[in-house]
């Protein structure tokens, strides 16, 4: 069996040649495995919870934490080592700016925003991915650092793609999260998508993101996706940012929350009043991991598990009564917003189970049943929040794929006889 080795170099380049039957392709293997994860027995399926232990830390006397993330497909069985730096505080800047970019003609225009989270390339996880065969022969070794980042924009973008309305995306942070989701959407919708609307500690910070998008031939063809796709950056200090801010999460249909936060990027009433109500988001919170961290205010998901009585005045949005997780267990023992929101397990859903469920609905309704009308009104146009922290099953099933592709594509380095 040759071993396939690839390189951050590699595995960019790997990625960057994805197009949109790729991705699509991807998604549906990491659906089935996210599907085998919840539902799945030890005598049915490899990917279920069963066989996937739990994640070892280990901390550092210089303020970083390595984890070890063991996990098991039905084929290949692997480990993702990677290490963290602490969350750095945020340090507000006296420097401000704010810009308005069309995907065609780029400008720039007056100071913004106080400082609203961390994006920083020392947060980036570190390490490698090792993949072993069913009989322990190693396959595959792969630098963790982009895989981490695009595995995590895989698995948030698989309820997005969902949705009816795309048209405006506002995403918290500038950094390798932020880069994986904005080019997913656009890969997936872009032909749908008008508005992306980055906020970002520091315009600074959110340079190299901006110079990869209007720069790299990488991203042509993406920032071309549509006449009506604008970008815009908010960052620093500015007056009016309670406003900018306000106008932002209010008018999205998607929201993507990439940032190690240890407090709410924004005030609970901006979704949970009336007037936030009324529209219908996805929102997909993946930055925070430990139990102290937070970007989302945990009264929004209080509101999205509470009993709707249909008593309200005005008209809301719909919502589900549930949190949609990657890991039940991983997300009450470690995601912040689910444990200070103090929601238990019966108020979660796991997106693998989501997912197939809505899958049988259709069939029914295909076949001339009623299905599941109001799950499938939830998931295109309701109330929809995912929250990730993260499985090394992602790595597993999405580093396997990619070292098909490599062998497939030339791309790495293959050793014959390891």
């Amino acid at each position: 069996m040759p071993l396939t080795i690839l390189t951050d170099s590699d595995v960019r380049s790997l990625l960057h040649s994805l197009d949109r039957d790729d991705i699509l392709a991807l998604q549906h293997n990491l659906a089935e495995a996210l599907h085998d994860y919840s539902t799945g027995t030890q005598d049915t399926s490899g990917c279920c919870s069963a066989n996937q232990p739990q994640r070892i830390s280990i901390p550092s006397g210089n303020g970083q934490t390595t984890l070890f993330m063991p996990a098991r497909t039905g084929t290949t069985t692997g480990v993702k080592i990677v290490t963290l730096a602490s969350v750095p505080t945020p340090i507000p800047s006296t420097a401000s700016e704010t810009s308005s970019i069309s995907s065609h003609a780029p400008t720039s225009s007056a100071p913004s925003v106080k400082p609203s989270m961390t994006s920083s390339q020392a947060t980036t996880p570190r390490g490698s991915l090792t993949l072993l065969d069913s009989a322990g022969t190693p396959l595959g070794f792969i630098n963790a650092e982009e895989l981490t980042a695009f595995r995590t924009a895989l698995a948030s973008t698989l309820l997005f793609s969902r949705r009816q309305k795309v048209h405006s995306i506002t995403v918290f942070g500038a950094g390798k999260q932020a880069y994986w989701h904005i080019r997913l959407a656009l890969i997936l919708r872009g032909a749908e998508i008008h508005h992306i609307n980055i906020i970002n500690r520091s315009f600074a910070t959110t340079e190299p993101l901006m110079r990869e998008i209007y720069k790299s031939d990488d991203w042509t063809d993406l920032r071309n996706a549509n006449d009506k796709l604008r970008f815009s950056v908010m960052s620093g200090e500015y007056r009016d940012y309670a406003r900018l801010l306000k106008e932002h999460v209010r008018s999205a249909d998607v929201i993507f929350m990439c940032t190690p936060a240890t407090s709410p990027l924004f005030p609970a009433e901006h979704l949970t009043s009336s007037e936030g109500r009324k529209k219908g988001r996805y929102i997909s919170l993946i930055g925070s991991y430990k139990p102290h961290m937070v970007e989302l205010h945990p009264d929004v998901l209080k509101q999205a598990v509470e009993p709707d009585h249909k008593h309200h005045h005005h008209k809301h949005a719909e919502k589900g009564g549930v949190v949609v997780v990657d890991s039940l267990e991983a997300c009450l023992r470690e995601a912040g917003e689910v444990i200070q929101a103090g929601i238990v397990a019966e108020q979660l859903v796991e997106v693998g189970e989501l997912l197939m469920v809505r899958k049988a609905a259709m069939r029914e309704v295909e076949m001339g049943g009623e299905g599941e009308k109001g799950l499938k009104r939830w998931i295109e146009g309701g109330n929809v929040i995912y929250k990730s922290v993260g499985l090394g099953l992602m790595d597993l099933c999405v580093g396997e794929d990619l070292v098909t592709l490599a062998r497939d594509r030339g791309v790495g380095t293959t050793i014959d006889e390891f």
